[in-house]
């Protein structure tokens, strides 16, 4: 009976903690969802660069070359006279040089920045290098859009990471409470065991690591369940949230078994402390 309720003490421990962690996983997904859209975002906005009528090819070569290899650069097109006219004709249903005689388009290059570069100030800078170029008549993008862009991003994201970082705090404390109720039903024992001279880490050494040990099921336990969240939001509604890049899925992975850890061991010695320090007639009042 004893054994009994021992196992479910500590099933009913390890059941709070995973529950705790999968909260705390979810928290870095978001995190990382909203990090890759925010980046997605910057790298989708244009800088178009138009070329003179007169611009000789080995010209347009040069910086054809120049943006590929540019510190910014994150995706670039080359966009010919004849190509931009198709896709006007594809996108409006009309064709210019009937009326016209001529093509009025320019060639151009549509150059996508790196999300580091997507703001007002770098986008400046690209526009005075390209504009160094003989070759180049003009340099367009939207500045205002821009701006308002990363003005919004970057307070969603402070958000999201305030968000994150309260319901953080309530995680830790939740799973420190299911950990120091469940050292207070073996109050008494630690008290007795200092009472033979047991020191303060031979007390405190199988409530470490059993409750350790009961943070990492835990959160084996909460990756298996997030594992099965994504999976479903991505195979089965078709949304794509969380890219899964090796580098998103080892951060995931640690800050879950990491938190599990370390919230478990520093929770079992803080909770074992207190009792440590406690007199025999302050632990039948509590």
């Amino acid at each position: 009976m004893a054994k009994q309720r021992f196992f479910n003490m500590y099933l009913t421990s390890a059941i709070s903690v995973a529950m705790v962690l999968f909260l705390v996983g979810l928290l870095g997904v978001m995190l990382l969802s909203a990090r890759s859209l925010v980046q997605r975002v910057k790298e989708n906005m244009a800088i178009t660069v138009t070329l003179k009528p007169q611009a000789q090819a080995t010209q347009v070569d040069v910086l054809n070359e120049y943006l590929q290899h540019a510190r910014y650069t994150k995706t670039v097109r080359y966009i010919s006279q004849q190509k931009a006219l198709d896709e006007h004709i594809q996108a409006l249903g009309e064709d210019p040089t009937k009326y016209l005689g001529y093509n009025p388009l320019r060639a151009s290059f549509e150059l996508y920045p790196l999300a580091a570069y997507a703001s007002v100030d770098s986008m400046a800078v690209i526009e005075n290098e390209m504009r160094q170029h003989d070759c180049v008549e003009d340099v367009m993008y939207q500045k205002d859009i821009v701006n308002e862009i990363n003005t919004d991003l970057s307070e969603a994201y402070l958000g999201i990471i305030a968000v994150a970082i309260v319901l953080l705090f309530i995680a830790l404390a939740l799973i420190t409470n299911t950990i120091r109720l469940q050292i207070y039903s073996k109050r008494f024992i630690i008290y007795t065991m200092s009472l033979v001279g047991a020191t303060a880490w031979v007390i405190r050494r199988p409530f470490v690591r059993k409750n350790v040990m009961n943070g990492i099921l835990a959160a084996l336990f909460a990756l298996g369940v997030l594992a099965l969240a994504i999976y479903y939001i991505r195979h089965r509604l078709g949304i794509i949230v969380f890219p899964l890049t090796l580098t998103n899925i080892l951060s995931v992975v640690t800050l879950v078994i990491g938190s599990g850890i370390i919230i478990t061991l520093g929770a079992s010695f803080l909770a074992t402390n207190h009792y440590l320090r406690m007199d025999a007639d302050n632990m039948y009042r509590i």
